[in-house]
């Protein structure tokens, strides 16, 4: 009985060691074909429509961009939890005892986003032509 249970780990323990053995593989491959390819300095400048690079690779952005970007986050939540929630509501309603309880849960969560909601309006997050 104990060998038949042990029996149907085999091919999981196989597609662990085929995994392990790429993973390895491509590891060992990139090494010996990167000693194998030497790298000039001229190989390393990147390539842009012909043209030589000018200035730095990478820009800084605007502190306003990652505020956007968080908001975007703050709210996109919402909705992830918001959607099961109304999706199972009518279901949870059935229990009267906690009825009160499923609804003001909600209600409270969407009034804290509110309330951060009117924060950044009073900080100017969504005025573009503020500093």
């Amino acid at each position: 009985m104990e060998s038949d249970q042990l029996q149907q780990y085999v091919p999981v323990l196989i597609l662990t060691a085929v995994a392990l053995a790429f993973a390895v593989g491509n590891l060992v491959i990139s090494v010996v074909l990167g000693k194998i390819g030497k790298r000039t300095k001229i190989k390393d400048t990147p390539y842009e429509c012909g043209m030589l690079p000018e200035g730095a690779g990478s820009s800084r952005l605007s502190v306003k961009f990652y505020l956007v970007a968080m908001l975007f986050i703050l709210f996109d939540i919402e909705v992830v939890f918001l959607y099961p929630w109304a999706t199972v509501y009518k279901d949870l309603l059935a229990d009267p005892l906690q009825k009160n309880v499923i609804f003001g849960s909600m209600v409270s969560f969407l009034g804290i986003l509110f309330i951060g909601y009117i924060y950044a309006i009073k900080k100017g997050a969504f005025d573009w032509n503020k500093r």
